[in-house]
Parts: C-alpha cells; sequence; structure tokens
C-alpha cells in the first residue's frame, strides 16, 4: 500500500534516507539490482558493485522468468523464488503479478507443503521472527528486533497443523511467510508491513526430534497453562509493539484454534484464516455452485467429511447465512451433518465429542461409514476437509450422483496429495454432472467433448480481501457478517463464462480486482457496523485502488 502522506500511517517509506553501496543492494526491500540508473549509482556508491549494463525491470523480468522455467521440478522453483524475493522484492513480486496462476501454486499450496517438509534442509536465510518458548518474559523485546517499526499484518502459527500434513513444529514457517507473499501479490499490501511470525513450543512428531537438520525446539510441545500464558504475552507484545497490526492465527491445532480465536478476537483485530476465511471461501462456492445446480441456499443439506477446524467454520458460516434467509437456529443447523473418524456425529455420542462439534450432533441413528452417512442424510453437497487422500472414491462420488442431478463436491484438503478425489475422477464418475472445487489446483479437461476448468476453492480468494479492508478503515474486529460480505462478494465476481466452464470460482489471473472488490465490501460492512477508526472515504473502490503496492522501482535520486 501506498499513502500521499506519512500523517495517515499508511506510507511506508518514512523519508528519503536511504542505505548507501552494498547496504543498499542487500536490502530487499529497496534493491533495483542492474536496473540502478547512472546518476544512482554514482549518488548512491554503487558504481563498479554492479555491472555497466543498465536494465529495466522488464528487461529483469525477462530473465528471472527464464531461470524460473529452467528449473526441474516444483520444489526448486519454490527455492529460486524465495532466494529471489531474500533479494529483490519488487522484482519478485513483478514476476508473481505479471504469472499470478503459474506464481501462486509455487509460493503457496500445493508447493509450500512439500517446502515445509523440507524447510529445515532447503533452509538458505531467515524470514519473518522465530519465537520459542525459551524467551517467555522478552517477547516483546524480540519484536522489537524485526527492523521495520509500523507493521500492519502480522501472520503467526504454531506449526501444530500445518495444511493436511500435521505438526511440523517450525518448519511451518513456510506458511506465514507465503501468506504474506499473498498479502502483498493479491492485495497489494506493501511487504514492509508484513511480518511472519513462528511461535515455537516444541513438536510432538517423533521423526523431527530425530532428524538433525529440523530447525526448532527439540522438545514435545509445550501445553496447558505454560502455553496459555506465552500466548497471552505474544498478543499483549504485539498490542504494545504494533498497535495497528491485524493478527491472523495460521494452522493451529484443532484444541488451540477455537478457543485463541474466541478468547482473544475481542481483544486484538484478528481472525483464524482456517475458520473464517476457509468457511467463506467454501460458502461463495456453494452460492456461485447453485447458479448451475438450481435451488435455494438455505435448502441444501450439506456433509462434511472431516470435523475440525474447516468444517465446523464452514457450517458455522452457512447456518448464519442461511438463518439471515429465514430458518430458525436449530433449522440451519440441521441443515449441517459431519462425518469425523468415527462415524456420524449424532447426539449419542455426545459424552465423548469436542466442544465444536457439539452444535451438529444430531439426533438421529449412528453409522458408521461415509457411504452410509450419504445414503441415510441425503446431502446435496458433500464436503471433504479430512485431509484423507482419495476418500471420495467411485463409490462415494458415484452416491452423490445419484442423489443429485448436479452433485455439488468439494474436496478442499491441501495440499493436491490430500485431495478427496481429484477434478477428472468426479467428472468422469458423474458422467460430466458434477460442480466440483479442491484447495488445491487440478489442470483443465474434458468430458463428452466439453471443456471445463475446475474450481479451485482456495482461502487466496478470500483473506488478502479481507486483511486489507480492515486494515484501510483500520477496523477495530473482524466479524462473522465480513466473512459472509466476503463471501457475498466472491460469488458475484463469478462470470457467465466462468459458469459455462464450470468454474464457481473466478480465475486467478483476476485476483486482484476480486481483492479490491471484497477490501471494500469489508470496509464497508466496517464502517456500517461502527468499527472503522479512519473516516469513510467518498469512494471506497478508488481510495483501495490508490493505495495499494504496486510493483515498479522507484527513483532515488
Amino acid at each position: 500500500m501506498t499513502a500521499s502522506s506519512v500523517d495517515d500511517g499508511l506510507n511506508p517509506h518514512g523519508g528519503p534516507i536511504f542505505p548507501r553501496g552494498h547496504a543498499l543492494l542487500t536490502n530487499s526491500l529497496l534493491n533495483k539490482g542492474t536496473a540502478f540508473t547512472e546518476r544512482e549509482r554514482d549518488t548512491m556508491g554503487l558504481r563498479g558493485l554492479l555491472p555497466p549494463r543498465v536494465f529495466t525491470i522488464e528487461e529483469q523480468l525477462h530473465r528471472v522468468y527464464g531461470n524460473f522455467r529452467r528449473k526441474p521440478d516444483a520444489l526448486e522453483k519454490y527455492i529460486f523464488l524465495t532466494t529471489l524475493q531474500n533479494r529483490n522484492e519488487t522484482l519478485f513480486y513483478k514476476l508473481v503479478q505479471e504469472h499470478a496462476e503459474e506464481m501462486i501454486p509455487i509460493i503457496y499450496t500445493p508447493t509450500v507443503g512439500q517446502a515445509c517438509l523440507e524447510y529445515g534442509a532447503i533452509f538458505r536465510q531467515p524470514r519473518g521472527l522465530f519465537i520459542s518458548i525459551r524467551e517467555r518474559g522478552r517477547v516483546a523485546e524480540i519484536l522489537r528486533h524485526w527492523p521495520h517499526p509500523d507493521v500492519r499484518m502480522i501472520v503467526v502459527t504454531d506449526g501444530e497443523r500445518i495444511l493436511g500434513l500435521g505438526d511440523l513444529g517450525a518448519l511451518g514457517m513456510g506458511i506465514p511467510v507465503g501468506k504474506l507473499s499473498l498479502y502483498t501479490a493479491c492485495a497489494g499490501l506493501h511487504p514492509c508491513y508484513c511480518l511472519p511470525i513462528t511461535l515455537d513450543v516444541g513438536t510432538d512428531n517423533t521423526k523431527l526430534h530425530e532428524d538433525p537438520l529440523y530447525i526448532g525446539l527439540n522438545q514435545k510441545r509445550v501445553r496447558g497453562a505454560e502455553y496459555d500464558a506465552f500466548v497471552q504475552e505474544f498478543v499483549e507484545a504485539v498490542q504494545q509493539t504494533y498497535p495497528k497490526a491485524l493478527l491472523q492465527w495460521e494452522d493451529f491445532g484443532n484444541t488451540n484454534a477455537f478457543r485463541l480465536l474466541h478468547q482473544y478476537r475481542h481483544r486484538i483485530c484478528s481472525f483464524n484464516d482456517d475458520i473464517q476465511g476457509t468457511a467463506s471461501v467454501a460458502l461463495a462456492g456453494i452460492m456461485a455452485g447453485l447458479r448451475l445446480a438450481g435451488g435455494h441456499l438455505r435448502d441444501q443439506k450439506l456433509l462434511f467429511f472431516g470435523a475440525g477446524e474447516a468444517g465446523t467454520g464452514i457450517a458455522d458460516l452457512h447456518a448464519a447465512t442461511v438463518r439471515l434467509e429465514g430458518l430458525s437456529e436449530a433449522e440451519a443447523r440441521a441443515r449441517c451433518w459431519f462425518v469425523d473418524s468415527q462415524g456420524l456425529v449424532v447426539r449419542s455420542r455426545l459424552g465423548k465429542l469436542a466442544g465444536h462439534k457439539v452444535p451438529y450432533a444430531h439426533d438421529h441413528p449412528f453409522v458408521a461409514t461415509l457411504a452410509e452417512a450419504i445414503e441415510t442424510v441425503k446431502p446435496t453437497v458433500l464436503i471433504g476437509v479430512s485431509g484423507q487422500a482419495r476418500a471420495f472414491n467411485r463409490d462415494i462420488v458415484a452416491r452423490m450422483a445419484a442423489l443429485n442431478q448436479r452433485p455439488i463436491i468439494f474436496a478442499l484438503s491441501n495440499p493436491t496429495s490430500k485431495a478427496e478425489c481429484t477434478a477428472e475422477e468426479a467428472y468422469q464418475w458423474t458422467g460430466g454432472r458434477v460442480i466440483y472445487a479442491s484447495g488445491s489446483p487440478f489442470p483443465p479437461g474434458t468430458f463428452g467433448g466439453q471443456p471445463y476448468v475446475p474450481g479451485q476453492g482456495n482461502n487466496v480468494y478470500i483473506f488478502p480481501g479481507v486483511g486489507l479492508g480492515a486494515l484501510v478503515c483500520e477496523a477495530t474486529q473482524i466479524t462473522d457478517e465480513m466473512f459472509l460480505t466476503a463471501a457475498k462478494t466472491l460469488a458475484s465476481t463469478v462470470t457467465a463464462e466462468d459458469l459455462a466452464l464450470g468454474r464457481i470460482y473466478p480465475a486467478i489471473s483476476n485476483i486482484r480486482e476480486v481483492s479490491i472488490q471484497i477490501a471494500a465490501a469489508v470496509a464497508e460492512e466496517a464502517h456500517r457496523a461502527g468499527l472503522a477508526r479512519r473516516p469513510r472515504p467518498a469512494d471506497l473502490v478508488e481510495d483501495i485502488r490508490t493505495r495499494m503496492f504496486e510493483p515498479n522501482y522507484r527513483d532515488y535520486v
């Protein structure tokens, strides 16, 4: 983001004083590499430190894109991009913005999952802050070690539930780094406002304890009162050090994610993307999908395979939405059913259910399998959030197709290796009738001579716009109504041309415009609810657009 003056707090450059010489070349936010002009080379002490030819950013882009394409696999491309980001952030974001559909799956899902697994082995340069529980009592001091004093967006994880890969401890830092890269690439948040953080409290992954390259604390996870005191110190330190920052909770385990969200959402401007962002993007997909399938949202019956953060988050937002359409709370919750690792979530299991599942434990006979649940519940929408690859086999998908003319099937588990079924399988097993979305991208295909483009129900469509909208109006809270507004806005951006291809989300190449529309809608909701600290501009969309970071070099002299 940029701004016209320092006074509004949105100008990332506090003055015209810049480092010189080698220090300038090693500052990733300021470095232009071979694009420094002749005058800049003389004035900034760069003469001789660079080869003599001056390149434009377009010429540099041509070079780095060619180097990217020559990398042999996705992980090598990820390493190349992170190295470029650490050297020249403007050029990095120029590359990502120009080739979004190709780059986003590398810097985020699905490749970031493999990168996290390999994070210790591919570690080159630290990015963000690693705050371990051994630093209790010093968290505010550590936050002040970050070189940028006006942080506005923090993505924090404790690494316990990284995508569908489980407890990766400190290796999970790849997620906050990737998410914040998307904030800049997809929503124009200036990178100097972004701070990725890992809270290292240990790991219960015994394989990491035995790994000589593991970068985190080699101990079991700290839990209970000590963990809670550490997190409380962290939140209070953020409020003290970065009072305008928005805090995004990311990839915490189920036991902590729900309670931390409820404990802190009214104390600091914050949200949990796994719960609320996933809910919003899934709801948007259902809304858009019903333009193909027909029917009303309030009449749909949703069956979730997986009853963790993502599934119950989707159910909560869906229930809130259909209540606005006239259903009672009991009727709204009765539209959502869950199958967890033990079977159908029903009232006879109440004594053994986690608290977040209890509202969806219906008075119904217990069945043990997903196939039986489909037969008895007769869902119109099947949503996979289980992390169990290929759980939607031919029999499961065929059962959905037998019940529905246009079955809606979302295989949302990430990364690709954890998807409940592929797009090709879903189309083949339903005779091309499926309305499909996945968490990670699948390639386009054809069925019966007709092309299809699978929708990607990825949170990248939601969280950058929500965060941007909250920041531009300086919201004091992130509410469920904001995520509902974001879902409706996202669904409205799906065009007739998208639907003709079976795509229920817009093309990722349009992501910045989608983020602008969502940001404006979220800011409008914040103003409506009295949660905005900045005055409302006459034209919200134009105000947001003009304040977004664009990856172009600035002049130093």
